[in-house]
């Protein structure tokens, strides 16, 4: 039989997986990966099973590796370059981010062949498929194409649209527009939300409520300003489907937030009570079964801490997480929460670590114990409060670069007693290495201290950005009030709640504790309290801040000194209620792999990075797609005949 070629890819790839049971399986995932296939395990209806299975695997593909943060969250207002430098191109848009980069054909490759098998799925469910899952087979294999076409077209603009299963070598390819790959989308998730069950037959599966998310979604994005060449005809009804297909999910009955924000973070063991979180509407879903992790298993625990291992009175340990220090925060992302009345920071960001390594611990000297009898005795032993993040303002006078020897072994101060506030200028002691990181990803599961390998599952949709995503589509249709009921879901789920422990912290590195890959009698760095009351300078108290979050009305939002519009240049109501909204997604989706393609199709890129990423350059006529893999550009022919320089440039998009 022939084998599943796909040269979209710019290399041969064999299409999908098949997927045999193992002794012990754990879920419909938890299975044993066979490479080797070919066409006629397609036309049986357990051979069509494996290639779905096979197609959920993919889903691993957007947490395995760098692509998943070069791609989403380099180069924006979030984050910027850590002490370590190896993808900077991804956030400075250097010339060495080109069409040959890495992670740009990685993207597209991973897609084309889900694609490839997505198609196979749409073509033989309906001739060779027996049994009453027929039409959830088919719906998950028209979610899966749309899905991956959705990504490509956020990524690339136009893309070829191949619908057929490329069973022989096909050589010729042409470009369609992003219109018409919006309208496949569409098509797509429609059909998908038709065809798909209330409720998944098997943890993990497909449900017709992920299906509507992302079909409000792919509607809000082709209503954006990336589109406003073509997409005016379409842009009204776009809006009202993007609100009708998330009120779907928001009244489904099937999902709603989490009580706390908290919980969508407080990973204790796999599997586990935070994993099944009904707010979680799509969720890659990764194991301890080595076997099925998918490439690399899940890393994005790795790119976001920042260093703690060479501190003193500090070891790398698994609770506290293998620190790649890649993804570093900027000012903006932490001044764009209220950090007094906003829970979402505070439950986002670590900021307290504690003494895992007593040997290593500083001893007092002269000119810094309290008193003389101190001098040369041990500042802190194993478990007591070793590195403190400071995160306050420039006129907090308790923090000096002198005094803070006095307290912490290791403080890290936003700004000096005195310093100015500047967003893209040095100041206070954190560095490159040393910054408040973003903690949602944190894995304490991990089998190894040196392990990159993840075992979490990976959030790729949530309720809390359904209501985001109703709310924006309200605020561009002009109707303000209806978008604030969403957005007061949100924000009041977020303040902190009477009699609730502000200085109260948790993040998935608490799994340590169900480990037995960890000794849990020894010192570890975890902590489960914050700097919240250091950092803000007020008395500990637990009133209740839900009034702070609420929005009263459209003159909270506009008349808002604390949404940057100054710096953004943003001064009629449509434009201050975009950056308002994108606001509010870092308050609520930091760091969740999607802000630079919010901010490509909004077209508010350059004036965001302009005014809070020091590093990042990118152009406007140029950076707000990626470029066309070269490795695609250079196998396909017209006619037969390889492409000129000519047309590979033709094809290209443009500035690349």
């Amino acid at each position: 039989m022939k084998k599943i070629i796909n040269l979209l890819t710019g290399i041969a790839l064999l299409s999908g997986l098949m997927i045999l049971p193992t002794s012990c399986k754990k879920s419909f995932l938890d299975e044993e990966v066979i490479n080797s296939h070919n066409t006629s395990d397609f036309q049986r209806t357990d051979g069509l099973d494996g290639l779905v299975i096979g197609m959920y695997q993919s889903l691993k593909f957007h947490f395995n590796y760098t692509w998943a943060y070069t791609t989403t969250n380099y180069g924006v207002d979030e984050f910027n370059v850590g002490g370590d430098r190896t993808e900077q191109q991804w956030n400075s848009y250097d010339g060495s981010l080109n069409s040959q980069t890495v992670d740009v054909a990685a993207i597209w490759d991973n897609m084309y062949t889900n694609i490839n098998s997505a198609n196979i799925v749409i073509k033989n469910v309906p001739i060779y498929y027996q049994g009453a899952n027929k039409n959830t087979r088919l719906g998950e294999g028209y979610f899966m194409r749309a899905f991956d076409y959705f990504k490509l077209v956020k990524q690339y603009g136009g893309v070829p649209l191949q619908l057929e299963s490329l069973e022989v070598i096909k050589e010729d390819f042409v470009r369609n527009s992003a219109k018409e790959v919006y309208e496949q989308v569409i098509q797509d998730f429609t059909q998908a939300y038709n065809l798909l069950p209330n409720t998944p037959a098997e943890t993990g599966r497909i449900t017709k409520w992920a299906a509507a998310h992302f079909l409000a979604k792919a509607y809000l994005y082709r209503a954006s300003e990336l589109n406003n060449d073509w997409n005016s005809d379409t842009k009204q009804a776009d809006l009202q489907n993007a609100v009708k297909y998330a009120d779907l999910v928001i009244n489904s009955g099937q999902h709603t937030l989490a009580t706390n924000f908290s919980d969508l973070w407080n990973f204790t063991t796999i599997d586990g009570p935070n994993e099944t979180n009904k707010e979680v509407i799509l969720a890659a879903q990764f194991s301890g079964n080595t076997a099925t992790q998918g490439r690399y298993g899940n890393q994005i625990h790795l790119y976001y801490p920042s260093v703690y291992q060479n501190l003193p009175g500090m070891q790398r340990d698994i609770p506290g997480g293998r620190e790649f220090q890649r993804m570093k925060s900027t000012d903006y992302a932490i001044d764009v929460f209220d950090r007094v009345n906003d829970s979402r920071f505070w439950k986002s960001f670590k900021t307290r670590y504690l003494c895992n390594n007593p040997a290593g611990a500083p001893k007092w000297t002269a000119a810094n114990a309290p008193t003389p009898g101190q001098v040369g005795q041990v500042r802190f032993t194993g478990g007591q409060e070793s590195i403190l993040y400071i995160v306050n303002d420039a006129n907090d006078t308790r923090y000096t670069s002198t005094n803070i020897a006095l307290r912490a072994p290791s403080m890290y101060v936003r700004y000096f007693a005195g310093q100015p506030q500047s967003y893209l200028n040095a100041h206070g002691n954190y560095g490159v290495s040393q910054y408040v990181a973003l903690s949602k990803f944190m894995d304490g599961s991990r089998n190894l201290v040196a392990s990159q390998f993840g075992q979490r599952d990976g959030i790729l949709a949530r309720l809390a950005e359904t209501y985001l995503i109703a709310a924006e589509a309200y605020g561009r249709l002009g109707q303000f009030g209806q978008a604030i009921t969403y957005l007061n879901r949100v924000r009041d789920r977020a303040a902190y709640k009477d009699g609730e422990d502000r200085s109260s912290y948790v993040d998935g590195g608490v799994a340590y504790k169900t480990n037995a890959a960890v000794n849990t009698t020894g010192f570890v760095s975890y902590s489960d309290k914050n700097t919240y009351f250091e950092s803000n300078n007020i008395p500990v108290s637990t009133v209740n801040t839900l009034t702070s979050m609420h929005l009263n009305s459209e003159a909270d939002i506009f008349n808002s000194n604390k949404e940057f519009y100054d710096k953004i240049g943003a001064v009629s109501q449509a434009d201050k209620f975009t950056e308002f909204i994108l606001n509010e997604r870092s308050r609520e989706l930091m760091g969740e792999l999607m802000r630079w393609e919010d901010l490509a199709r909004t077209k508010t890129l350059v004036a965001r990075t302009t005014a809070f990423n020091l590093e990042a350059k990118p152009i406007d006529s140029k950076h707000y797609l990626r470029p066309i893999p070269q490795t695609f550009l250079d196998v396909i022919k017209n006619d037969g005949v390889a492409l000129t320089p000519a047309q590979k440039q033709a094809m290209q998009n443009p500035g690349w």
